[in-house]
């Protein structure tokens, strides 16, 4: 028997999108999840800030999850600037919305907001069922069903069967390696360690990335502190592991007062607000993202380095990829489990995620690489960005969700 259409394992922001998705177009879907639901409906903060684009935020609305967020929780990126070491010290790449139709280059939300409003929506929704404290033990699947086998919060064994079984459990995907499915894995033998500041001076909605030759730092810009209205921004610092335990240990004065100093003052004093949460850098690419009866989105998938802050966003346009896929399947009569359904999903999934994928690590090597090649191609890349206008507009159109807007000169040929 047939539990539901969809069986997702995973209740990140990612799956609980997806089985709203479903939900909306008619079908029904189980989310299986390891944590309590006491978490999901108030997960706490983890230091992280998520950017997202136009199309992301479009979607979040048809879901109903954007309009669950506090006020607080919505922050502007209206530019973005890229220095080749501290601010200051040479040109910087900067990119803007300009000419593109939008008057901003995103929006900032924290990802504890987003996991609570996906929880939110999806727990009220007719159609999904959500199942926590389960822990999967084992998936298969055959030519009538998808199969997985779960210890219930009591720790009994249960069985659910469906046509689709869908992995949404992460980058390092327990259900993906059931499925014998590799994925590609680069380890950068880096850390990142996020938090928020307060700051003496207005970020202004503009973001900063800094590549130094031995850290990277981003300075996000987030809203004013709802209580008492000071300046916030979100700093990420990447480094290699054995620095990272370092700049941990650090007393809160002393790590603020070096991330003030490596951002050369320019938003005055520097004040640590709640923890610092450190994450290991693992860039994942599934060799696969569907087959008979199953399909990754979310990290399983294509997982990133978080350098761009734009990882939720491939994870949204799989949701919608996949959505799109099932719900033509069901209307044509046919097997939403199929192979050959959902060979559509694979090809369009991996046409959009793929140059963002790429782009994000060759971005990374060339910034993070201190041999004299790659700093004589850093410069010349920031300067051509400033005298090149298709260059700015194809990187903007990757930040924003949009096309690239090419001066009429520079229109490519059909």
């Amino acid at each position: 028997m047939q539990h539901s259409d969809v069986l997702i394992v995973g209740a990140g922001p990612t799956g609980l999108s997806l089985s709203i998705a479903l939900a909306q177009a008619g079908l029904s879907a189980t989310v299986l999840e390891l944590q309590s639901a006491e978490v999901l409906a108030d997960p706490p903060a983890d230091g992280r800030e998520i950017a997202l684009t136009h199309p992301s935020r479009a979607l979040l609305q048809q879901l109903g999850t954007w309009q669950r967020l506090q006020a607080h929780e919505i922050g502007l990126l209206r530019e973005a600037q890229v220095h080749n070491g501290a601010p200051g010290q040479q040109g910087a790449m900067q990119l803007h919305a300009g000419g593109t139709g939008v008057d901003n280059l995103g929006w900032i939300v924290p990802n504890h907001a987003l996991r609570r409003t996906a929880w939110q929506v999806a727990s009220q929704t007719p159609g999904i069922e959500i199942l926590t404290g389960a822990k999967v033990t084992g998936v298969r699947v055959d030519a009538d069903a998808a199969t997985v086998e779960f210890n219930d919060v009591d720790g009994v064994a249960q069985t659910l069967h469906a046509p689709l079984l869908v992995a949404a459990d992460s980058r390092f995907s327990g259900v993906r390696r059931q499925l014998g499915i590799g994925a590609s894995m680069r380890d950068f033998g880096r850390s990142v360690i996020v938090c928020r500041l307060r700051v003496e001076i207005d970020p202004a909605q503009v973001t900063h990335e800094c590549f130094d030759h031995d850290s990277t730092l981003a300075i996000l810009p987030l809203p004013p502190d709802p209580e008492s209205g000071s300046h916030q921004v979100s700093a990420v610092v990447t480094v290699d592991g054995a620095q990272a335990q370092r700049l941990l240990a650090l007393a809160p004065a002393d790590y603020t007062a070096r991330i003030a100093t490596q951002f050369q003052h320019r938003l005055g004093a520097m004040t640590l607000v709640g923890e610092r949460h450190s994450y290991p850098l693992v860039a994942v690419w599934a060799h696969r993202f569907a087959g008979p009866r199953w399909a990754l989105v979310g990290d399983a998938a294509v997982g990133t380095h978080p350098v761009t802050a734009h990882g939720f966003n491939l994870g949204l346009s799989g949701v919608k990829a996949l959505e799109r896929t099932v719900v033509l399947a069901r209307r044509r009569g046919m097997d939403i489990g199929d192979a050959r359904e959902l060979a559509g999903y694979e090809r369009a999934h991996r046409l959009h995620a793929w140059p963002i994928f790429a782009g994000t690590n060759a971005i990374v090597r060339l910034y993070t690489d201190e041999r004299v090649p790659a700093r004589v191609l850093r410069r010349a890349v920031l300067a051509a960005s400033e005298h090149f206008p298709p260059l700015k507009a194809v990187i903007v159109s990757q930040l924003t969700g949009r096309q690239p807007a090419w001066p009429r000169r520079c229109a490519p040929s059909s």
